[in-house]
């Protein structure tokens, strides 16, 4: 059997002499305890070594990705090509497989395999001859940093330290910058009060200071190069009828030189701005067309480093820079912030108050794919983040002409209004309420029916009064509601001679009966005389 060995110097292939002590797995290290013991086990066979660290990181590479190299491919060839009967011992099955496939060779990957690779790498300076130690981890320590650089991408230019210390720098010079020129004003002002209010600019104010001294020297001065014509004349105007008080020759000098060191850092400024322009063009592309070149190093700045800013979802770019407000919030129970540094990019500056919470939410999603391209990607172009940014405006022309129709084409459609139609309802006059007399039930007047029938059919010669059927109420109209509100009191007067009908109808009833029996009685009295 036959065994592959890569090192970092080249690669090694040795020839087991005794297959039989691979069988015992957990005691073969017992074999390789001693560089003597290692020799009676395997021999080597071929070495076949690399010329200089870009032909190991070459072949380093070609087996991380389960590729045959050059220099392997030549010691295959050289060696197991002629004892082709023989099988080849592998470490990886993926390069295993590879070899089966291109130079029909049977390999042999197992624990025992295993087991035997690690029993070799500890008496690898005994077994492989005409390589001093010294060198060997030379090489070792070479090759470890080149293939870590490869895995990782990792570019010399790509150095992200800088941008953070660039943003720092150029945030601190914006705060001493400040505070000098309103030190420079207020010191001046004492002098020549007027000029503050005149000259806005405060580099011009500073240069023009540094010009003129004291003010007695504005009429001999020329300032035409520092202010426009209009200026220069009523700052020569206001100089000769200034309030401010007298100083000394030193004070002036003093001030000069305050005046200085404000150019002179003015300068730098914006030299430092151009360094960190170019930078955050050669390290982040896409993220500096996405948000600006300042907002974009100031979220490098504050994740650390573009990979850890990479590590960062959406979300969290959104509001990197407002976590004092986000806390805040979760702890009150009020609403989280919308925007943290990003806030201060152009796309989130033109949009209106009412979208930039929308427009904040898709910036941050789309330069999170900025960060993550150009912090793990190969190429330095800035396509994908110019084409991302023009998603991202047309979007937000849509968002602000949202409610805007159009006047032309399909919007006059939507822009007609339907005819306003007023439906009332009718309702009917429920004449029930009206009257304040209990009506009688059913039950009792079916009873009083049933009684009349009987003592009509007793007597059929009294006449006996039915009741009237009521007449079906009408739907009463609205022309008509009025007059039914006028007549209650005669529907009432109805009712009432109605019931005085039926009353007298069935007194008269009665009388008769009475007459009729007293007729009765006379009669038979007549007959009994």
């Amino acid at each position: 059997m036959l065994v592959l060995f890569e090192t970092a110097a080249g690669y090694a292939i040795f020839k087991v002499l005794d297959e039989s002590k691979l069988q015992q797995v957990d005691s073969l290290y017992k074999e390789f305890e001693t560089p003597e013991k290692a020799n009676k086990v395997v021999k080597l066979k071929h070495f076949e070594k690399f010329q200089d660290t870009t032909e190991a990181l070459a072949a380093a590479t070609a087996l991380v990705e389960g590729k045959i190299g050059k220099s392997l491919k030549k010691a295959l060839k050289k060696v197991v090509a002629k004892e082709a009967h023989e099988q080849l011992a592998i470490s990886d099955v993926k390069l295993g497989g590879v070899i089966k496939e291109k130079l029909d060779l049977s390999c042999v990957h197992s624990p025992a395999v295993a087991e035997l690779m690690r029993c070799i790498r500890s008496q690898m300076e005994s077994l492989i001859t005409g390589l001093p130690p010294r060198e060997m981890s030379a090489m070792s320590l070479g090759l470890a940093h080149s293939l870590s650089r490869y895995k990782l991408k990792f570019s010399p230019d790509k150095v992200d330290t800088m941008i953070v210390q660039a943003i720092s720098l150029l945030d601190d010079l914006d705060k001493e910058l400040n505070n000098y020129i309103m030190r420079c004003r207020e010191w001046y002002g004492w002098h020549f009060p007027e000029l503050g209010k005149i000259v806005t600019d405060n580099l011009a104010y500073c240069k023009a200071v540094r010009k003129i001294g004291d003010r007695t020297n504005v009429a001999g001065s020329d300032l035409s190069d520092l202010l426009p014509e209009e200026i220069e004349a009523e700052v020569k105007l206001a100089a000769e009828i200034s309030m401010g008080t007298e100083v000394s020759e030193q004070d002036i000098g003093n001030i000069k030189h305050l005046c200085d060191q404000v150019i002179d850092i003015s300068d730098y400024r914006t030299q430092l701005y151009d360094y960190l322009k170019n930078r955050m063009m050669a390290i982040a592309p896409n993220l500096t067309v996405m948000v600006g070149e300042l907002v974009g190093a100031r979220l490098i700045s504050h994740a650390g480093s573009l990979l850890n800013l990479a590590k960062h979802p959406a979300s969290t770019v959104q509001i990197l820079g407002a976590e004092k407000a986000l806390f805040r919030a979760l702890k009150t129970r009020k609403d989280t912030p919308k925007y943290g540094l990003i806030y201060h990019a152009s796309l989130v500056g033109q949009t209106s108050a009412k979208n930039k919470g929308k427009i904040s939410r898709m910036l941050a999603a789309k330069a999170a794919l900025a960060i993550r391209y150009d912090a793990l990607g190969e190429d330095t172009n800035a396509e994908m983040g110019a084409e991302n940014r023009a998603k991202l405006e047309a979007r937000l022309r849509q968002l602000e002409e949202k409610g805007i129709r159009r006047i032309s084409g399909t919007g006059k459609a939507m822009a007609k209004a339907d005819k306003y139609q007023h439906k009332s309802e009718v309702r009917m006059y429920d004449p029930s309420g009206d009257s304040t007399i209990p009506s009688t039930s059913k039950k009792r007047k079916f009873e009083e029916v049933e009684e009349e029938e009987e003592e009509a059919a007793d007597q059929p010669e009294t006449p006996v009064v039915q009741k009237s059927k009521k007449p079906k109420k009408e739907p009463v109209t609205a022309e008509e509601e009025e007059v039914t509100e006028e007549t209650p009191k005669k529907k009432k007067k109805k009712k009432k001679d109605k019931k005085e009908e039926e009353e007298v109808a069935v007194t008269e009833s009665t009388e008769k009966k009475k007459k009729k029996k007293k007729k009765k009685v006379k009669e038979e009295e007549e007959d009994d005389d």
